[in-house]
């Protein structure tokens, strides 16, 4: 069965500070351990000469071992709690998956 690469591009609240930024992925984090196949996540700033980011200015990629994992991972309550410390510091967002192997 093929793993789930789940990722995004968020563009901050003007008035979000660097540390509510580094709140919300702390939380985002959290979820790994705590919902069944989700196996890691990374994220970080924009951070490319390229200049082709459109205003998003942080990343995430995580990935699930499965694309039921990744379906079941949607409704989560503690999918649910995250989105409701980060979603409002939210400008705009842009999720993506794909199916790796």
């Amino acid at each position: 069965m093929p793993q789930v690469k789940h990722y995004g591009v968020f563009e901050f609240n003007d008035d979000v500070t660097p540390d509510e930024i580094e709140n919300c992925f702390a939380e985002m984090h959290a979820m790994v351990g705590k919902i069944p196949g989700l196996l890691d996540m990374l994220h970080g700033p924009y951070d490319s000469a390229e200049g082709m980011n459109d205003g998003f200015t942080h990343g995430f990629i995580m990935t699930f071992d499965s694309p039921k994992s990744r379906d079941a991972y949607l409704p989560h309550p503690v999918h649910e709690q995250v989105k409701e410390v980060v979603v409002p510091c939210l400008k705009r967002a842009i999720v993506f998956d794909f199916n790796i192997g």
